[in-house]
Formats: C-alpha cells, sequence, structure tokens
C-alpha cells in the first residue's frame, strides 16, 4: 500500500494577479502607482532640505536662541513623513472589479425578452437606483465592468475605480481618495507649517550672524547652505 504525498495547492493572492497598473512591495502591503519617480524626488527633497538645516542651522540655534528649536523641527519633519508615506503607500479606495460570473449576471439583468441571446447588449452608461426614497445615478465603468459608486471615478494613470476619488497625485505616486484623503490634507497642512518653520528660522539665523558685521550678510549665507532649497 502506498501513501501519496499530499501537495498542497498555492493559490495567488489578490495583489498578485491584480488587473490595475499598481506596484506591490512587501507582500502587498505597499500600493503605490507604476510611475512613481516624481514621489522619489519628493522625498530627496524633503531629506535634503531637512539635513542642511539640521547640519547648519540647528547647532547655533540650539545654542542661541532655544534647545526648542530643533527638537520642533524634527517634530515636524517626522510627522511630515509619516504623513507622506500613508499617503504614498496606502489603498486610496480602489474599487475591486467585476469577476466574470457579475459581469454575466450584469449582462443577464439587462437583456430584453425579445432579445436574440446571440446578440450582445452593451451595459448602459448610467443606472439609476433608490435609496431611501432619493435617486442615484451610477456610470457604469466600461474598464473595471461595474457600476460604481457615486463620486467614483476612474484613474487613467492607475487604470483603477476609486471611491471619492479626488486626483492622481504624481508627488506622492499615489491616487487620492476615500482611504487616504486625510492622510493627504495631514500631509499639505504640516508640510507647509514645516516650510514656514525652517524659513522663518534660517533667515534668524542668517540676521544674527550679521548682526553688527559690516557686509557679512554673504559671509553669513554660506553659513547656513539650507537657504538654497527653501
Amino acid at each position: 500500500m502506498t501513501i501519496k504525498q499530499y501537495t498542497p495547492i498555492m493559490s495567488n493572492r489578490n495583489w498578485e494577479v491584480f488587473p490595475g497598473r499598481n506596484k506591490f512591495y512587501c507582500d502587498g502591503r505597499i500600493i503605490m502607482a507604476r510611475n512613481n519617480g516624481v514621489f522619489y524626488f519628493t522625498v530627496v527633497l524633503i531629506v535634503v532640505t531637512s539635513g542642511l538645516f539640521f547640519a547648519f542651522d540647528c547647532p547655533y540655534l540650539f545654542d542661541k536662541v532655544s534647545p526648542a528649536a530643533p527638537f520642533v523641527a524634527a517634530w515636524l519633519f517626522i510627522f511630515v513623513m509619516s504623513t507622506l508615506f500613508r499617503t504614498a503607500f496606502s489603498d486610496p479606495g480602489i474599487v475591486p472589479r467585476a469577476s466574470t460570473e457579475e459581469v454575466t449576471y450584469i449582462e443577464k439583468t439587462l437583456e430584453t425578452p425579445n432579445q436574440d441571446p446571440q446578440t450582445y447588449r452593451p451595459p448602459p452608461r448610467v443606472k439609476e437606483i433608490s435609496i431611501n426614497g432619493q435617486t442615484f445615478k451610477l456610470k457604469f465603468c466600461f474598464t473595471c465592468k461595474i457600476f460604481r459608486p457615486p463620486r467614483a471615478s476612474h484613474c487613467s494613470m492607475c487604470d483603477n475605480c476609486v471611491e471619492r476619488f479626488d486626483h492622481h497625485c504624481p508627488w506622492v505616486g499615489n491616487c487620492v481618495g476615500k482611504r487616504n484623503y486625510k492622510y493627504f490634507f495631514m500631509f499639505l497642512v504640516s508640510l507647509s507649517i514645516y516650510c514656514c518653520y525652517l524659513f522663518a528660522f534660517v533667515v534668524t539665523h542668517l540676521v544674527m550672524l550679521s548682526q553688527g558685521k559690516e557686509e557679512s550678510f554673504i559671509s553669513a549665507m554660506k553659513q547656513s547652505p539650507a537657504r538654497y532649497p527653501l
């Protein structure tokens, strides 16, 4: 009597057969757009500017102004980068595409009694549904084969329908939708505050270095290279 060896059948995960134009990292935990070169430029720009500020301005500010100045800048930098990564690496609210069975069901529900079964009838572009007495119009996506929810739209860059689609932002390398809009908003607000903070303390550093010294403003600027990216 022989015992057959059991070989488990490994099925592909959803992200491995994802039909859109996204890239996945860390076993599908990170999702980004395929063309995300501008996102890397954003990261480099923020990191280089912050590095110059911490290297050339913070030591002087720590001694002459307040020890809290570099610590607040460090906290703002961490918050900006965390909201940026959360926006860039999270699912913006992708609506799953219809399966083969769902597409067949949609086509059957749209058939008329006297229609020839061999004749293909494309789905209508708009479908009206009533919820609690209110009428909503659902637009049909011919790529995803679904009637997408209200305020959802198809992103041509990622080739996905995104719920509450706002726009595709190349600076974060991802779409902005229902699930990451708040992180995108927090990133914009915190980045604006961070830029104003760095600019104010870089100017403070330059002014304090040039005080009481005639024609030394240029030499003071050389001691604060962080002014160039700002």
